[in-house]
């Protein structure tokens, strides 16, 4: 069985693309391929909040990931937020995420409506929802990036 790993991060740098690599090194992901999925857990697949990833694989190889990233060149502050409950009887569940140039209470607000939203669309019963928040104030002239992603298992060779 594979476990569903949420890390998460905050980089500052002199480009947008540049911050951005930095959060994904401070949540321990940064030397993987990236690919973005929708937001259904796979049943009797754990989710553990670990803050930074440990060794996932290879570098370069490809790392399946629910994402919440926001970017913002200074002065502001960015915010992401990642919202998850899985079926209370171990099937399946949903995670929702959140991210923009505003405060962590407004991330945790919108996401906890959202995955209430997707909860409501299912048949499913789910457990207590549980968030991951990641902030930054950003000074002026410097991009800073923060997200939280929900990272499926470990990385995979992508050729």
């Amino acid at each position: 069985m594979s476990t569903i790993r949420i890390v998460q991060g905050t980089g500052e740098a002199p480009t947008a693309m540049a911050s951005y690599d930095a959060a994904l090194a401070a949540a321990g992901v940064e030397n993987y391929n990236l690919v973005s999925v929708s937001s259904v857990i796979p049943a009797d697949v754990p989710v553990e909040d670990v803050g930074t990833a440990p060794e996932l694989g290879p570098a370069g190889e490809r790392l399946t990931v629910v994402e919440a990233c926001a970017t913002t060149a200074g002065p502001g502050q960015v915010s992401a937020a990642l919202a998850w409950s899985s079926a209370d009887d171990s099937g399946p569940g949903l995670f929702y995420e959140v991210a923009g140039e505003t405060d962590p209470e407004d991330v945790e607000n919108r996401v906890l409506k959202g995955l209430a939203a997707g909860q409501d669309l299912r048949e499913w019963s789910f457990g207590e929802p549980r968030v991951a928040i990641e902030h930054s104030q950003s000074e002026s002239g410097v991009y800073t990036t923060s997200l939280v992603l929900a990272v499926y298992g470990e990385s995979e060779p992508i050729c």
